[in-house]
């Protein structure tokens, strides 16, 4: 009985951590770009009692054995990077990848990181920008007289001024993509995410080519977060929690019982 305390323990735990990660999918129902999490499980090891094909006369061996498993727990926690929905919005700066592919960003130690999000501003020097100031990498300046900003489907950036019926191109939004973007790091926040050993070097492309998506200019990729989904797993969770809880008050009661016991 001691045992089935420290089991469902694990399990109360187990839980827990998927509710507070259900709990983070919902909180970024409306962020762009942003993928869900899923919390994987796996159980702990056993107590061989008996071992299976253990002799019990000669010639003569038990097909099953007797093992006791010691709960559950969390074995990792991954991004799931399936498409959200496109949003439009109708502004020029504003790109959305349609198919696989990150965009790049440039931090301020030079450090490159990933993102999905594709809503970008301009500052004061017509440098495109996330809303935390960080450029976009390859570097592409707008110039300020710009009357109109097109970004084809290949990324190729391109305005017309004044006094100008061409269009001039002005740079490139190239993409990349990762071996396994599941391992991705994501703990900088910002929607951004950044290189790890498991998830590989980052394959630079253009986008259309190379297995990488396209991207479409006046669009935003919405959360890949569904909120029905997210509530069936924090139905599930709960009352697996709930289990959990009262097979811990169970064999409180057991035990309660057994000490109870006169002569």
């Amino acid at each position: 009985m001691m045992r089935s305390l420290f089991t469902s323990a694990t399990g109360m735990i187990a839980q827990q951590m998927n509710i507070d990660t259900v709990a983070h999918n919902l909180a970024n129902v409306n962020t762009t770009g942003f993928k869900k999490s899923r919390v994987n499980f796996q159980d702990l090891i056993y107590e061989t009692i008996k071992p299976a094909g253990a002799e019990t006369t000669q010639g003569t061996s038990i097909p099953e054995g007797i093992q006791i498993g010691h709960g559950v727990r969390p074995s990792a926690i991954s991004k799931v990077f399936t498409p959200g929905a496109a949003m439009q919005t109708g502004n020029p700066l504003d790109v959305m990848i349609e198919g696989d592919g990150f965009l790049q960003i440039m931090l301020p130690d030079g450090t490159i990181a990933y993102t999905r999000d594709g809503s970008f501003k301009m500052n004061e020097q017509g440098r495109m920008m996330t809303a935390d100031g960080y450029p976009i990498e390859p570097e592409i300046t707008i110039p300020q007289d710009a009357e109109m900003i097109t970004i084809g489907t290949d990324g190729r950036v391109s305005v017309r001024v004044p006094g100008n019926n061409a269009f001039t191109q002005v740079g490139d939004i190239q993409l990349v993509r990762f071996p396994n973007p599941a391992g991705l790091d994501a703990r900088m926040g910002h929607n951004l995410l950044m290189e790890t050993q498991a998830s590989g070097a980052p394959v630079p492309g253009q986008p259309g080519l190379d297995g990488l998506g396209i991207i479409t200019q006046g669009f935003l990729e919405n959360s890949n977060v569904q909120v029905v989904e997210e509530i069936i797993q924090m139905i599930i969770a709960q009352r697996a929690y709930e289990a959990n809880s009262k097979t811990i008050q169970t064999a409180d009661e057991m035990l309660q019982t057994a000490n109870n016991v006169k002569r």
